[in-house]
This record gives structure tokens, sequence and C-alpha cells, in this order.
């Protein structure tokens, strides 16, 4: 999504050529539309309605203390769709200008965005035939509550079809770069219980408003297992959850090929696994059915079983993986089982990426941790340094804490126990929930939180360290820097001293000025830039490539002098 500029260019062509043989496909979900309003559709309205709480009979939104927003909705799919919708209808209407508006800032001509809502119907023309009906109808409910801002772009069912989509999208075409996430589960001599104890980051970004309103979503639908799950307004589907029989699930992306054509959403078969499953036998039977358009591992959780998989799944590939140690499972985003092993996709990813030197930092916390609660969890998901407690700068993708996750949430299944955390990032108040308790009252208290708010683990004490402001400045300044070289605009030496100081061991902070020097014929100060980068943990083999290109190049031009 951040990089939607990058990636038309590279694929404009083929994908407009595809568009002129496929119009007559575009009706597809619109036909369909048609259909679902031609049944009998409940008028809804509110019975409450304050700054922080709405309700319609039993259902209701409340935005507690911690600034989590608790959605309960009841119902059968259509139900559901239109209580979500009247519920959350400005919190939708803020999650689709927040994603939109990243789009207008890469692609600011609105004629470009047309034809890339074209594309991008073209592209997803098939979607609504891989979505099971009941999600679809949930969704139809949904969309009619959907601001009219973008309706020019495309219908409100279709937009919602389509982000649905977004999240696996955003890391099949960016290749990874913006979702990074961790895992960790840990049973019997690792947990202090004996029972098992799931903890995960969801590193998902597209920009820090559309991180601003998580939403806790708790269902209880006509068929099927009651669910709790995080997310945002405008999704069904599920990202991290666990049921009512302490069943859970949590995504972590993989390395995915361009996809020519949408298949099912990798959040929908994780809220069917929601809804449906009990077990890891159920939970495969599910996943397996599905046809879907990038790499994903699904982490699954079993109360019953007492433990934890991997479900890898690739549009051509299918696995099942355990761990070989029997106290605990790791995940980042390469795939283990065996299936994988000869994958050029998954051997690209384990060498150029970031996601080895994460699950090396979980093996060596929980080689270093027994008795795991949640609170230990949680201090694993802040973690903000490298291997052997290395410092790595602030934001550096190798830390299981790249300080811009989504959320990150911990499970308890057998205590139908989640802790979720509140903003910024997985650095807030961890607040609990006990399905246990929320699904047994049949009468929630009016205007109150869902929260078992004394199992709490209190916010990092980061977030009051002057380390952490002047990373909050960084990210500001960064920006700021990465405008002006994107434009060629000058940049004065206190504006790159100011910027190096917010985030002094982070390496790109060295690249780019190296490489802002390197423009301007300045190779004696680019090459001191540069080689401080080199010295930094850098985070990739393509970056570390990149810095050694520009070295070269350097001390080339010296030899030839």
């Amino acid at each position: 999504m951040i990089y939607l500029k990058r990636m038309m260019k590279k694929y404009w062509l083929a994908i407009w050529i595809a568009s002129l043989f496929s119009s007559c496909a575009l009706n597809g979900a619109l036909k369909e539309k048609a259909k679902f309003e031609q049944q009998t559709i409940p008028t809804l309205s509110l019975a409450d309605s304050t700054d922080n709480y709405l309700s319609i009979d039993s259902n209701f939104l409340f935005h507690n203390a911690q600034g989590l927003w608790e959605l309960y909705v009841s119902g059968n799919p259509m139900e559901l769709g239109l209580k979500t919708g009247i519920l959350t209808q400005s919190l939708y209407a803020y999650q689709e200008k927040a994603f939109f508006s990243k789009i207008q800032e890469f692609i600011p001509s609105q004629r470009k965005q047309k034809w890339m809502m074209k594309l991008t119907k073209v592209y997803n023309r098939n979607i609504h035939k891989y979505i099971p009906i009941a999600y679809r109808k949930e969704i139809f409910g949904l969309s009619r509550y959907a601001s009219p801002r973008y309706d020019s772009l495309m219908d409100p069912y279709q937009r919602n079809l389509f982000l649905h989509g977004a999240h696996d999208l955003g890391h099949a075409f960016q290749d990874l770069a913006l979702v990074g996430c961790s895992s960790l589960a840990a049973w019997g001599p690792k947990s202090a219980d004996g029972e098992l104890i799931i903890g995960r980051n969801f590193d998902f970004y597209a920009g820090d408003d559309f991180s601003q309103n998580k939403l806790i979503t708790i269902v209880k639908p006509d068929s099927g297992y009651s669910f709790l799950s995080v997310g945002w307004a405008g999704m069904i589907g599920v990202v991290s959850g666990m049921n009512s029989a302490g069943l859970t699930v949590t995504l972590n992306a993989g390395k995915s090929s361009i996809p020519w054509a949408a298949r099912t959403p990798i959040s929908i078969v994780a809220r069917e696994i929601l809804q449906y499953a009990r077990n890891f036998k159920e939970a495969i039977a599910i996943a397996k059915k599905h046809s879907i358009f990038i790499s994903e591992s699904l982490m699954i959780g079993s109360a019953d079983e007492g433990r934890a998989i991997l479900i890898e799944m690739s549009p051509h590939k299918f696995a099942v993986f355990e761990s070989d140690n029997a106290n605990y499972l790791l995940c980042t985003n390469h795939f283990q089982s065996s299936t994988y092993q000869s994958d050029k996709r998954n051997q690209k990813q384990i060498e150029e990426s970031h996601s080895v030197y994460r699950h090396q930092l979980l093996t060596e916390q929980l080689q270093q941790q027994d008795k795991l609660t949640a609170p230990k969890v949680a201090a694993i998901l802040r973690d903000r340094n490298g291997l052997k407690n290395k410092e790595i700068g602030y934001g550096n993708e190798k830390a299981l804490n790249q300080l811009l996750a989504h959320h990150g949430v911990i499970f308890q299944p057998k205590k139908r126990l989640v802790w979720i955390s509140a903003n910024p990032y997985q650095l807030g108040e961890f607040v609990c929930y006990d399905l246990n308790k929320i699904f047994d009252n049949k009468a929630h208290q009016p205007a109150s939180t869902l929260a078992n708010t004394a199992l709490n683990i209190p916010q990092d004490t980061f977030l009051n360290s002057k380390a952490y402001r002047d990373y909050e400045e960084y990210r500001k300044r960064d920006r700021i820097i990465d405008h002006k070289l994107k434009s060629d605009q000058e940049i004065t030496e206190s504006e790159w001293q100011e910027y190096q100081k917010l985030n002094p061991l982070f390496w790109a902070v060295y690249y780019k000025r190296g490489t802002y020097y390197f423009e301007q014929k300045r190779y004696e100060e680019a090459l001191k830039q540069l080689q401080q980068a080199d010295s930094c943990e850098v985070t990739t083999l393509v970056d570390r490539k990149n810095i050694a290109s520009y070295i070269h190049k350097i001390e080339k031009k010296g030899d030839n002098r």
C-alpha cells in the first residue's frame, strides 16, 4: 500500500491489457449486490448514542479508558453486517479515509486514481466467488454504512471486498515491506502453569492514522463458535483472534509471488477457522478447502490439544508444521516445514530478509526464559534490541518490536484470556478480556468496558523516556528527509546532524546521508557516512549489498583519480 506508486509503474501495462478483455466480468459483484438488495433488509436505529457508547438491541460499541474500541454484535450474517455497520459507521469512514489518503499521497492525480480503481476492479473481479456466501452477506450489510466519499472510485460493496484483500496485496506486491510479524507459543515446562500461552506482534503498517482506532470485535454468530478478534473497522476478516472453544488464529506473512488474480483473502480463511474449528483437525480441513493468492503461515493454538501448530499455505502448496522442540513453537515470516525446504521463494526469504534474525531472537528469548506468564510474553513482544541484547537502532525491522505494530496480543487459550495492546504500537497497556465472562453474560452492563482490567499489564516504561520522545521526533524528520531526497531539495548540515542524533544507532540515518552526499559528488563525506552505516546492524542482505555497492563505486572513483 505505501508503495503503490512503484507497483503501478511496474504492472500498469499488464493489468491494463487485461482490463481490455475483462470489462464484461466487472459486474459480478454488482449483480450479487442487486440480489442482496431484493431481500428483506431490517431497518436499524441506534438506541443510545454518546461520545464513547453506541447501542442497538443488546449490541454495542464502547470506547474504553485505554483507547480501544470494543464492538459486541450477534445474529445471522446479514444482521452482523448491518449492526456492525451502524455501530462503527464513523470508524469505518475514518479507516477508509486513512487507507485512501495513503493512496492519494502516492498517486495525487484523480484521473490516475480512477484508473487504479478500475484496474483494481479487474484484478478483484472474481473475489466474491472465493468468499463464502455468509461472509459476502455480512460484507454487504456492512457496506451499506460505508461513507459515500469514495463512491465515485468504486461501489461500496466492491470497495469492501477489495479492502478485505488489502492485507494480502500489501505484502505480495511490496515484498513484506508492510508486514514483519513475529509469533511464539509455549507450553509445558516453558509456561508458568504448564498450559499453552501465545504471543504475537502484528507488524502491519499502513500509516499512523490507520492504526489509530484499534477495534476489538466480539461476535456471537447464529452458527459456529463465538469469538474475539483484533483489527479495524470495515473488516470482518481475522488477523488475530480466539474463539469460545479456546482455539486461536494469528497470521504471519510469507514470501509471495506477484498474484495475477484475487482468490480468498487470508483474513477470511482465518475468520472461518475461528468461527467453525475447535481443534487442529477442523482448522486444517477448513484451510485446505480454500484457494489463496499469497503465502501465509497461520499459527493455530488449541486449548483442547494444549499446544500450537503452523498451517503453511501458498497458492500451490500446503503443509502443517509442528516444532521439533516439545515445549514451544516460533514463527516469523518464512516457512519451516519440509514441504517448503526447496521452495526458491522461501529460500530467498530466508537468505535476504530479517525473518531468520527475528526467529533467532525468539529462540534466544525462549532459551533464556522459563515459566512464561502474560507479563513476561509482553516484555518479549516489546523488546527493541537485537541478538545478545545489542542495541540496533529504534525502528529496525530486525527487532521483535519494530515500533510500528498495529497491535500486540497474548492468548491463554485454556483460561480463555486475551490481552490486547493499547496505543502506541504494543507499548500501551495490555488490556485483558475474559471470554468466559463475556460469552456467559447475557446482559452486559451498558456503557461499560468488557475488559477484566484487574488483569491488565501496565504500559511499557519506555513510553515515559526521552528515547521514546526522540524516536517519535525522528519519525517526523525521517518523512521530511525522505521527501527532500525524493524531490532533490537541499538538506542542511544541521538538519542531518539533528536527524542522526535522534536515532544514532540505526544504520539508515547514515545510509541516507551518504547517498545524499554521493549524488552531490561529495565522495569523501559520502564514504564516511556509508562506512558508518555498514558498521551498524543493517536490516537485510539487500540493504547491505546496496551499501557495499556505493562504497565500491566511491573507492573505484578514488582509484581512477
